[in-house]
């Protein structure tokens, strides 16, 4: 068993991010391995905290100091993407077919210097290999549900109780184009609620009560864990080739059997996330 280090920008006890919570799984999942896992806010992080573990995880580090990073470098860590933290605004959308030109490349000798950077879909991984040139970068083919929350997913796919209305996710984020959802809800005269920011159980259970959810991001989802609780909850999709869960081989499963295999790749990405600090 292993002390592991846990950088992240924020946890999900301070932010309720889709990214957030996956981590908050995937400690949890550790700490029941029998590793000892230290969590630390990027900004927090100092030399003595790098010097003295053996294995680090660096997920969202957009407020990691450049000394932090250099340090880091000399390291065991692999780098938990979540986004594409490569580019500065951190969107390969604006750029054509996601490429963008080498002088906007931020980040790439922290990248290259990591034992792996494991991306969240196959999707997610090629735009980044496209970007960094980088033989490093795995995709993980998922995400990380609580068994809670899976069970509740469960609960909602056994025993639906919809209105045939469709779901709009309310965001601030302008990538998550809230208001290009709506427009098409009007466009085509369908009934829509607009679901607004909750706490995450409370979500789920809003978001099932609808038939349909319209979602469409204006830069690519790295997996896009919404679209998947739709669909594990049987709900029907209106959404775009920019979400990394569509290029996946398990996206043709819905409602129980893509609960069960959320329920299979909880263990096989620990596993694999703990092989890449190994080796």
């Amino acid at each position: 068993m292993s002390n592991i280090l846990f950088i992240a920008d924020f946890f999900a006890d301070q932010v309720p991010g889709g990214g957030e919570l996956n981590n908050k799984v995937l400690i949890e999942k550790l700490y029941k391995r029998g590793h000892t896992v230290r969590r630390f806010n990027s900004h927090l992080v100092t030399h003595m905290d790098l010097l003295y573990n053996e294995n680090i995880i660096v997920s969202n580090f957009v407020n990691l100091s450049e000394e932090n990073k250099k340090d880091l470098q000399n390291r065991n860590y692999i780098i938990y993407e979540h986004d594409h933290k490569y580019l500065p605004g951190r969107n390969p959308g604006i750029y054509p077919e996601y490429h963008a030109p080498k002088e906007h490349i931020i980040n790439r000798q922290f990248y290259a210097n990591a034992k792996a950077v494991l991306c969240q879909s196959q999707f997610h991984a090629s735009i980044a290999r496209k970007n960094l040139e980088l033989d490093n970068i795995v995709s993980l083919g998922g995400n990380l549900w609580s068994d809670d929350h899976l069970s509740i997913l469960e609960e909602i796919c056994r025993n639906p109780q919809r209105q045939n209305r469709h779901a709009v996710i309310m965001s601030n984020t302008k990538h998550k184009n809230t208001a290009r959802a709506i427009d098409y809800c009007r466009t085509l005269g369908l009934e829509y609620d607009v679901i607004p920011p909750l706490e995450p159980s409370t979500f789920l259970r809003e978001l099932g009560a609808r038939s349909t959810l319209v979602f469409f991001p204006g830069t690519p989802e790295t997996l896009s864990r919404v679209v998947v609780e739709a669909r594990m909850m049987g709900m029907g999709t209106k959404t775009t080739n920019n979400i990394g869960a569509i290029h996946e081989e398990w996206f043709s499963k819905k409602g129980l059997d893509l609960i069960d295999y959320m329920r299979y790749k909880q263990e096989e990405i620990v596993k694999n996330t703990l092989s890449y600090l190994d080796n």
